[in-house]
């Protein structure tokens, strides 16, 4: 696939890690936790975020869009302005960031500070379900070891995969793409990776790796009915 010249601007380092594919134990891991159950009680601050905006949620009775690991919510924003007809809740953990956040042009958007594992139980539990659903450049955690902490090597696939609608990762590490596509195949969907040229950045994540001229991953995938028993 040729891609379009781009002009390198940025000085933003790739991902540098010792796995140069997917991992070995991906396939163990992720079988293990599609069969068991989260048993951690979701923290007490995510458990307030999502109670302060659940009536809000229920009231607009709108498609529901997550933008998961929204950082300072710039993506949260242009997703709800190019998709008015619906509401987006955007979801990090840090309020650094999310108090970075400049507001967009529309006001069909909540931001909540909360951890995204957690908050998908929450809405499982709710019964929420959503139309889409974008992580946008999650931590990559690219040592071996550091498996467990990336979203699909995490028990809390299963909540994703629970919320159903269209799902989107994108990474400017391919091997995480392709673990996460993986991750996806091994419970029982049917994704698509490509490179990505976005005419117009939806992250500053985004912004700043195609300004150092990185390849940009995508994965998607319209889910099927999964949710836990």
């Amino acid at each position: 696939m040729s891609r379009k010249a781009t002009t390198v601007t940025g000085d933003s380092k790739p991902v540098s890690s010792s796995q140069p594919f997917s991992h070995p134990g991906l396939a163990r891991v992720v079988l293990r936790h599609l069969r068991g159950k989260s048993r951690r009680p979701p923290a007490l601050h995510t458990r307030k975020a999502f109670e302060a905006i659940s009536d809000s949620v229920e009231k607009a009775g709108l498609p529901l869009i997550f933008d998961s690991f929204c950082g300072t919510g710039m993506s949260t924003a242009l997703l709800a302005q190019r998709n008015p007809q619906a509401l987006v809740i955007g979801i990090d953990k840090s309020s650094h960031r999310l108090g970075r956040h400049q507001p967009g042009a529309t006001d069909n958007y909540l931001l909540a500070q909360a951890d995204c594992g957690d908050f998908w139980r929450l809405a499982v539990q709710a019964n929420w379900q959503l139309e889409q659903h974008f992580l946008l450049y999650p931590n990559p955690w690219p040592k071996p070891g550091h498996l467990k902490r990336r979203v699909h090597g995490s028990p809390e696939l299963a909540e994703l995969l629970a919320l159903g609608g269209q799902v989107e990762l994108r990474s400017n590490w391919q091997v995480y793409v392709e673990e996460f596509g993986t991750a996806l195949v091994l419970s029982g969907q049917h994704p698509h990776i490509n490179l990505l040229e976005p005419e117009e950045p939806l992250s500053l994540f985004e912004r700043k790796y195609l300004q150092s001229g990185h390849p940009l991953w995508r994965c998607c995938c319209q889910l099927v009915h999964n949710r836990p028993s």
